[in-house]
């Protein structure tokens, strides 16, 4: 069987960091708020080009935090509105609706399956506050479009960057490139072992620039608490802890090196899947895209996913339900994002990960052309 992700393979080809950074920590006796989270917190600020990063206990907290933490300083209330694409995991529409701000759904652009910019103007209003992105399946979501509107409207930019870690972003008009997670006023990263930048459990981060939003939501994830025992806010229990803080520092000296090879195997699709049947997604930039999940499209998906695991080929499907029509948005079940459907009706997740072989990546071509 070939695994859609062969979590213990990709653990074992750390070895024997891994092993070696937890027994550190045991050796320490210190397992929160110590130095493996503060260096980990400065190499990961480094690695994404910002000045603050603030570790929490996952990728939805990291969102949510950023929310909360702009509503205790003033700059949103209950009832403000965020912008946010109606094709996402359904972690980034909880952020929100928990702090009782409501998302506005927008369509994807169907070639990208990131938000269509030119649907975004329209749908501002005098209670939009912000713009969240969501880099998904490892492609930017940014374009300068979005930037230009943020200004003109003076909203902020919140980037969900759970599945885009060392994703790029560059302007037409520079030959600098930015790291998502750099690029808005703050953003969220998701360190679920799944990911291209993965723990051995729940893990997550904040990224930002601004000082007093990083010293808020510092605060906010320990209780609400900067100093002990004295709490200036109703504030959550959401910090990473000492042991994922030092699996995520070996890994992420690796991680460039891994993204190379998962844009290998995301190249070989490309190049030699030769299936009418099937729709491959569309590389804007090669230099950008980490390749989180590579995303095809097909008609008869749940035929071609059970071919595919008669044949020992395992994939997903993300996600077979938009948030619209979950049982817990109700209230939005009447609604229609055609796009959206379509995109939650097609999509199936090809294996990929840095520890493919090129035997198992023919074999899955070979195969998919055989459909």
């Amino acid at each position: 069987m070939i695994n859609f992700l062969d979590l213990k393979a990709v653990n074992d080809s750390f070895e024997p960091d891994l092993s070696n950074a937890i027994k550190r920590v045991l050796d320490s006796g210190w397992y929160l708020l110590g130095n493996e989270v503060k260096a980990f917190e400065q190499e990961y600020a480094n690695y994404i080009g910002t000045q603050y990063c603030i570790g929490v206990a996952n990728g939805l907290d990291a969102l949510r935090l950023i929310i909360k933490a702009y509503t205790e300083l003033g700059e949103m209330k209950e009832g403000d509105e965020i912008i946010v694409p109606a094709n996402t995991y359904i972690a980034t529409i909880l952020a929100i609706t928990e702090n009782k701000l409501n998302p506005i759904l927008i369509e994807p652009n169907l070639n990208t399956y990131q938000i269509d910019e030119n649907l975004i103007e329209a749908a501002i209003t005098q209670k939009t506050k912000a713009i969240m992105l969501v880099h998904l399946y490892g492609q930017c979501a940014y374009t300068e479009k979005i930037g230009e509107l943020s200004k003109k409207y003076n909203l902020k930019v919140i980037e969900d960057n759970a599945q885009a870690h060392g994703c790029l972003y560059r302007k037409t008009d520079s030959s600098k490139w930015e790291k998502t997670g750099s690029i808005g006023n703050a953003s969220g990263h998701s360190f679920y072992p799944g990911k291209n930048l993965g723990a051995l459990g729940d893990a997550g981060a904040v990224t930002t620039n601004d000082k007093t939003l990083a010293k808020t939501i510092y605060s906010l994830a320990n209780y609400g608490s900067s100093e002990k025992y004295i709490f200036d806010f109703k504030g959550l229990n959401s910090r990473l802890d000492e042991i994922q803080a030092a699996i995520l520092r070996v890994k992420l000296r690796h991680l460039d090196k891994d993204l190379q090879l998962r844009k290998k195997v995301a190249y070989y699709y490309i190049k030699n899947i030769k299936n009418p049947q099937i729709i491959l997604p569309v590389i804007s930039d090669w230099n950008s895209h980490v390749f989180h999940i590579f995303p095809i499209r097909c008609k008869e998906r749940n035929n071609l996913q059970q071919y595919l695991r008669e044949n020992n080929i395992q994939t997903l499907i993300h996600y077979p339900i938009p948030p619209h029509r979950q049982k817990c948005y109700k209230n939005w079940n009447h609604l229609s994002f055609p796009i959206t459907e379509k995109i939650h009706n097609e999509e199936l997740s090809l294996p990929m990960s840095p520890i493919l072989t090129d035997k198992e990546i023919k074999y899955v071509v070979e195969i998919i052309n055989h459909y």
